[in-house]
């Protein structure tokens, strides 16, 4: 199903095309010159135990914007993905010792009905997506605090989750090869389903895409389950990772995604970008926080660098011609 023409803006056919094609090249032209510069900073950086390290930081990463991505195509912003994933660390380092194997799945779904929730929030009350998860990243924080007790659960027994602790082929960690599958399959299923059409059409103009018979309530809806089951699945990698579930494990996270997702290129405005772009930001993300201190540059820095990212990212692919009103 293509999108109809009526939805597509006259300057995505002309004038946009250029600066479509630079911002998908962005994020890998990005991509080469940090790891070209952080090659020069440090000769050791391209060794194995480098680059596994800095991949197991990116997969809880590439997870969370993998899913946030699909709000924000939709021309929402999904601000309670980090909360979410911290709960759902708190949930499964205490679900471990009782459910087992089975904690993982169940602490998935849990994130993905309260995606759902905040989804349906969203289309029913016709609350901005914006307004809904700052709610929801506010209450999600203070119920992570009150079930952990204000404090870190420690995992006695990681069996369950150490799976993600593994190598593909002795190289390539695990958590890293799921969160490129979980890419893999999101967009897959964009691509042999209507579903691409459906969101790009919601996210360039939702009026129209509702005149020309797209289901945009569902959509959302569904954008949201994704993206609470990406928070889940991020929560897990953590766990395996820390060995303990904590009510602000994953509270670093949410500036960086959102980087993720806007270096990417995927337009703020929605309607345009994909998970693979999303993937290719977290890694230029990655790369930065590990080459902050690499170059010398204190990691109290780090959040000042990630406004001014995704402000530029931000500039360079805003669709100008659907905003009437700079405020």
């Amino acid at each position: 199903m293509s999108i109809p023409v009526a939805l597509q803006p006259a300057t995505v056919s002309a004038k946009a095309r250029p600066a479509r094609r630079l911002t998908g090249f962005m994020p890998i032209i990005a991509l080469a010159v940090l790891v070209a510069a952080l090659t020069v900073a440090d000769p050791g950086f391209l060794t194995q135990r480098s680059l596994t390290a800095a991949s197991r930081t990116a997969a809880p990463l590439i997870v969370l914007a993998a899913g946030a991505t699909l709000v924000v195509l939709c021309g929402g912003i999904d601000l309670s993905i980090a909360a979410l994933a911290s709960l759902s660390t708190v949930l499964l380092a205490l679900w471990l010792p009782d459910l087992g194997g089975l904690a993982t799945p169940v602490v998935v779904l849990v994130a993905t009905v309260i995606g759902a929730v905040q989804g349906t929030a969203h289309v029913l009350l016709r609350i901005p997506s914006f307004i809904v998860t700052l709610g929801g990243l506010s209450i999600l924080s203070a119920v992570a605090l009150v079930v952990s007790g204000a404090g870190t659960v420690r995992v006695v027994d990681d069996s369950a989750v150490k799976w993600l602790d593994l190598y593909v082929g002795g190289y390539v960690p695990m958590s890293f090869a799921v969160a490129v599958v979980v890419v893999a399959l999101i967009a897959l299923v964009l691509r042999v389903t209507p579903l691409h059409s459906w969101i790009s059409a919601t996210g360039y103009s939702e009026s129209a895409a509702r005149l020309a018979g797209t289901p945009v309530d569902l959509v959302k809806v569904g954008a949201f389950c994704v993206s609470g089951a990406c928070a889940g699945l991020a929560a897990v990698m953590l766990v395996s990772r820390q060995f303990s579930g904590g009510p602000t494990m994953a509270d670093n996270l949410l500036l960086p995604a959102v980087a993720a997702i806007v270096v990417g290129g995927t337009a703020i405005t929605g309607g345009h970008g994909s998970v693979w772009r999303s993937l290719a930001g977290a890694l230029v993300v990655t790369l930065l926080r590990v080459g902050l201190p690499i170059v010398g540059v204190p990691s109290a820095y780090e959040q000042i660098l990630y406004g001014v990212i995704i402000v530029v990212a931000v500039a360079l692919t805003l669709d100008r011609s659907r905003v009437s009103i700079i405020k």
